[in-house]
């Protein structure tokens, strides 16, 4: 994988492949230079004692060290961890528990357990000028990397990928992105999120384009400043970000972008609109899940009516499938992807069952309902389960559960996402107790037992949750209740 995207900078060495933007400057890395900081990187790695296919979890911040550790353990033959440096050290311990990793790599601030296996930050940037390690190749469908989902029974699940999985991310070249050697793409999110890891980095690099990446701090309502001094041509972010960046009183000319791009979550429709007035550029968006990246989009050549997902990208088969296989043209189904497809998971780590109650036969079910219509526009109709979705993350509403049933003066607790205002949702925590919490030591607590993103907005007070006859919470309820 990591030979692949770093395969231009023998034809274009001295080409700028990263800068790193604020309001004034930029930090500018050659494809020379990331070529030989990942393969320092991976010689130190190999140095520490680790061994191809040895498990290295990443708890690093929003830097370059990111992308570099990421692609130098994918060199040396390891297998990379990436994990949001927002979760917390009682988050990550499980984690350890699970993956046995021969090395964890810190950042300063990040919270981690202690571990005898720990590389500070300083130790894994002197790294980088290591002499070269050789590119480890083997077996495409060998494990290559692992990242972090929530998964339905509340507990984060380990997922799995093969090195092929960069093959995959081809498709979405034309099928969703519309890139080349020469665009200059900038990605809104930050070094350490898969979504800016793969869109905003690696694809660029394996074309041959420039990839940009906002400093850490900077305000969303910077960022059409820095698509116009950058002359961005193609721009990625998550919806939430475009609605932030449209609150900017005076938007910039933007003439060298030609669209933007987004996933994560259902773009609404009134952000799309408006961004496409106030920019005159279309935002193309893609469909995807940790399983499998995204492989439903719309793209340049046919950039949709903003209504439907797009189409399943070139190479892709993706069927909508009821209860006895796939479902006509027009009919509600789940959306599902063929086993072959070279970027679907190889497993839930150490959980066998759930990974096979994820294949009907030669299909991997997702979930998320569906539509096919017959020029094959795929229009995304919600989730088949409870999941929610906070800022592109999926979480589960029973891991947020769990931890808030330790709370004492809580008897029972229920999550859904709540609608607060047209286009924007938030996780509500509701909660039965003796009487109401104060909201300050809710907040308190969420923050040291719950990712960021995990963490409830809105906390509401019960005589007693909505069940149904089986004893299960009805969330369905709880998100009438709110909006009532």
């Amino acid at each position: 994988m990591a030979a692949h995207v770093l395969s231009r900078a023998d034809q274009t060495p001295d080409k700028i492949a990263l800068q790193i933007l604020d309001a004034q400057d930029s930090e500018d890395w050659t494809f020379r230079e990331i070529r030989q900081a990942v393969l320092g990187t991976a010689a130190g790695l190999l140095a520490r004692g680790c061994v191809p296919g040895d498990r290295v979890l990443m708890r690093l911040g929003n830097t370059v060290d990111f992308p570099l550790a990421y692609l130098g353990a994918l060199a040396a033959g390891l297998v990379p961890v990436p994990t949001s440096s927002s979760l917390t050290q009682g988050e990550v311990a499980p984690m350890i528990d699970t993956l046995h990793p021969a090395l964890i790599l810190r950042g300063d601030g990040v919270a981690c357990p202690e571990h005898p296996r720990i590389v500070p930050l300083d130790d894994l940037r002197a790294m980088r000028d290591l002499p070269p390690a050789p590119f480890h190749l083997g077996d495409p469908g060998r494990a290559g990397y692992i990242i972090y989902t929530s998964g339905t029974s509340g507990i984060p699940r380990a997922v799995v990928h093969a090195h092929r999985a960069i093959w995959a991310r081809q498709m979405m070249f034309d099928g969703w992105y519309g890139l080349t050697a020469d665009d200059r793409v900038l990605h809104a999110g930050s070094f350490n999120w898969t979504y800016t890891l793969g869109t905003g980095l690696m694809d660029p690099w394996t074309t041959g384009a420039t990839a940009l990446i906002p400093r850490q701090g900077t305000a969303a309502t910077d960022l059409p400043d820095l698509l116009a001094r950058a002359q961005a041509t193609i721009f990625a972010a998550a919806p939430g970000v475009y609605r932030q960046m449209l609150h900017k009183a005076e938007m910039p000319q933007l003439p060298a972008l030609r669209h933007g791009l987004s996933a994560g979550e259902k773009l609404p429709a009134a952000t799309r609109a408006h961004w496409t007035e106030i920019t005159g550029t279309p935002i193309l968006e893609a469909y995807g899940m940790s399983e499998c990246s995204t492989f439903i989009s719309s793209s340049p050549a046919h950039p949709g009516d903003g209504h439907a997902l797009g189409r399943p990208q070139t190479g892709r088969r993706i069927a909508i499938l009821g209860a006895d296989g796939p479902v006509p043209l027009g009919a509600e189904g789940t959306i599902a992807v063929h086993r072959t497809d070279p970027g679907l998971m190889l497993e839930y780590l150490g959980a066998p069952d759930e990974t096979a109650a994820k294949f009907q036969g030669d299909w991997f079910v997702t979930g998320d309902q569906g539509m096919m219509e017959a020029d094959g526009q795929i229009t995304y109709l919600g989730r088949s389960d409870d999941m929610m979705n906070a800022g592109g993350f999926r979480v589960s509403p029973i891991e947020v559960e769990q931890c808030f049933a330790r709370l004492p003066g809580i008897t029972a607790v229920g999550v859904a996402e709540v609608m607060v205002k047209n286009d924007v949702s938030v996780i509500a925590a509701f909660y039965t107790g003796p009487a109401a919490l104060d909201e300050a030591g809710l907040h308190s607590y969420a923050q040291s037992n719950l990712a960021r993103y995990k963490q409830p907005r809105v906390y509401v007070h019960l005589d007693q949750l909505p069940m149904g006859a089986n004893g299960k919470i009805l969330r369905r309820a709880l998100r009438q209740k709110y909006k009532a």
